[in-house]
């Protein structure tokens, strides 16, 4: 087992490396040329800019049993499909009775902005 997180915009990689290294787990941290990343107690993959490339690379490095930490829904159903476990830097567990509605509540905010129109509270 080992935590993969989507650390472009993770405010709680201090919190992550601390407990991984309490309990002996390996963490990946995966970012693009755009972030610096200085840790000493985790291994750092840094992917060139583009669309998704850090979820790509993230998820490539996946294995059953894993740990993925991440605040995309997308990034989060790819890895329930490769029998990991997800959640956000927030602590929600990412599941298979939570992930699809998420993933309709994300697809719909995106066709509301697309149209003009503004989600509410």
């Amino acid at each position: 087992m080992k935590i993969l997180v989507d650390a472009d915009a993770c405010p709680v990689k201090d919190i992550i490396i601390d407990t991984a290294k309490e309990y002996n787990v390996e963490v990946i941290m995966f970012s693009d040329t755009s972030h610096i990343l200085n840790y000493d107690n985790c291994k750092i993959i840094i992917v060139d800019k583009g669309r998704d490339s850090v979820d790509f690379a993230l998820i490539n490095e996946v294995s059953p049993k894993d740990i993925v930490i991440t605040q995309d829904y997308g990034v989060a159903a790819m890895a329930l499909s490769k029998e990991a476990y997800a959640l956000n830097y927030n602590g929600l567990i990412f599941n298979k009775h939570n992930i699809d509605s998420l993933l309709m509540q994300r697809y719909i905010a995106s066709k509301v902005r697309n149209a003009g129109g503004k989600m509410g509270a």
